[in-house]
């Protein structure tokens, strides 16, 4: 069984998948994988009825419709796998996600905060959170957020650039253009532009 879930810029995104034991849906995943989610929805569907209480099927279903737009239904979706895996992290930043990309800033935070907490959460936690208290206006938390995400993962590039737009913010240009340089290195897009923009 794979995990199927995305985590970008203001969305969470990414073609990755996560191995997770119990029974197979490969037709589910093999359909979004291939972008026909309406197929998958079904398909997973039909997994759900066998095993109802599936916390991969519930958030790999809950995916195909965010993918369709299905927003309700995907939310659902999440809190049902939510419900039986209450630290389960992926899915709690895929209900953050879900809140941010509605301008739901302070739901995307409460949602992101706990998956934080969660002893080996992975740095797409602190991001998100730091995201949501950017957002929030809350800049000096969303500095020390960013921080904390590029010291789990020093490659983390949006992480980099994302800081560096904060410190612009923050008429910090020195350290903003620091950060450009390394967003820049680890091949960020629009890194160049905000060095282009800032740091003449």
């Amino acid at each position: 069984m794979k995990i199927i879930y995305r985590l970008g810029v203001a969305l969470l995104i990414s073609g990755a998948t996560f191995a997770c034991t119990g029974k197979s849906s490969s037709e589910g995943d093999r359909a979004f994988n291939r972008g026909a989610y309406k197929e998958a929805v079904n398909e997973y569907s039909q997994d759900l009825k066998y095993n109802p209480n599936d916390v991969v099927l519930l958030f790999n279903r809950g995916r195909a419709h965010e993918e369709q737009g299905q927003l309700d239904s995907a939310i659902a979706d999440f809190e049902k796998a939510l419900a039986l895996e209450p630290n389960n992290s992926q899915v709690l930043l895929a209900i953050s996600n879900l809140h941010y990309s509605q301008d739901n800033y302070s739901k995307a935070l409460i949602y992101a905060s706990k998956a934080e907490e969660i002893p080996g959460a992975p740095a797409m936690a602190s991001f998100m959170k730091a995201r949501a208290l950017h957002q929030m206006g809350h800049t000096a938390d969303a500095m020390k957020a960013y921080s904390n995400a590029i010291q789990l993962d020093k490659n983390f590039a949006q992480a980099y650039f994302n800081r560096g737009m904060l410190k612009t913010a923050m008429k910090q240009k020195r350290g903003a253009c620091e950060d450009f340089q390394i967003a820049k290195s680890l091949e960020y897009p629009g890194a160049q532009d905000a060095l282009n923009k800032f740091c003449k």
